[in-house]
């Protein structure tokens, strides 16, 4: 699919890191494209600054997503581009001994399932709904509908002490992307999935420079942090390749993560 001038896309948790710069780099190629969020100051800035739409959504919610979906396509028109940015992180282990007291505690079943939500649910919430209405679009030139890229984490291979919540829903995005680009195989819509691995984002972007050092050092080459851009050539390469489908890609500069 050639992304051309007013090319209807979607990008989710859009408003900032991987999902702002792809959000930049389907605007810079004439798409038309609507950032859903919750980060509504930032989403508004940006949907101004490349000449689309700011939608306030929450993944989690199938109100929230039908809204923004309805919202993006009543200015847009139905979205032939979807790219899932949308998601988050915590951190605790499975059980654990404090080192005060020695007393121990666990993972919280519902802690869990909250990220499982965002993260995963989140995620084919906004493909089932997004592949829905690319069904009802004619087929482009080069047999297209739409196209469709997921964010995982290297962390779905090589998850580290305390990710384990992090760790399967991510896991679950990838092990859904070749059922999915199966399921869609017949309507001529197709899907794929990146891995990052240690990126410039904002949730980074806080951390003291030895922390960042450490973190840059630890990457076999090139020995820096991802940049957002980078993830954004990925997504486009994607969806303008035709062949590409049903795949599942780290980007992460050959890193392995460590058990911490």
């Amino acid at each position: 699919m050639q992304i051309g001038e007013n090319t209807p896309a979607v990008v989710t948790g859009g408003a900032s890191g991987l999902g702002a710069a792809t959000a930049r780099a389907l605007a810079a190629k004439g798409a038309k494209v609507a950032i859903f969020d919750l980060q509504a100051e930032k989403g508004e800035a940006l949907a101004a600054e490349i000449g689309g739409i700011f939608c306030e959504v929450n993944v989690t919610s199938d109100e929230s997503v039908a809204a923004g979906f309805a919202k993006a396509r009543e200015a847009h028109g139905q979205e032939r581009i979807l790219v899932n940015c949308a998601g988050t992180g915590a951190a605790m282990k499975t059980a654990s001994r404090s080192k005060e007291d020695g007393s121990i505690k666990h993972y919280p079943a519902a802690a869990f399932d909250w990220l499982i939500q965002i993260n995963l649910v989140g995620t084919f919430r906004c493909i089932a709904m997004s592949a829905a209405g690319m069904m009802t679009l004619d087929p482009l030139e080069d047999g297209d509908r739409g196209a469709i890229v997921n964010t995982a984490s290297v962390a779905a291979e090589d998850g580290q002490m305390g990710q384990v919540a992090y760790s399967a829903s991510k896991a679950g995005v990838v092990g859904m992307t070749l059922p999915i680009a199966r399921d869609l195989s017949g309507e001529n819509i197709r899907i794929n999935t990146i891995l990052p691995g240690i990126f410039d984002t904002p949730l980074l972007a806080g951390a003291p420079q030895n922390v960042r050092d450490g973190l840059s050092a630890s990457v076999p080459f090139p020995k820096r942090l991802g940049d957002p851009s980078e993830y954004a050539k990925l997504a486009v390469a994607m969806i303008e390749n035709g062949y590409f489908n049903g795949e599942d890609v780290r980007l992460d500069g050959a890193i392995r993560m460590a058990p911490r």
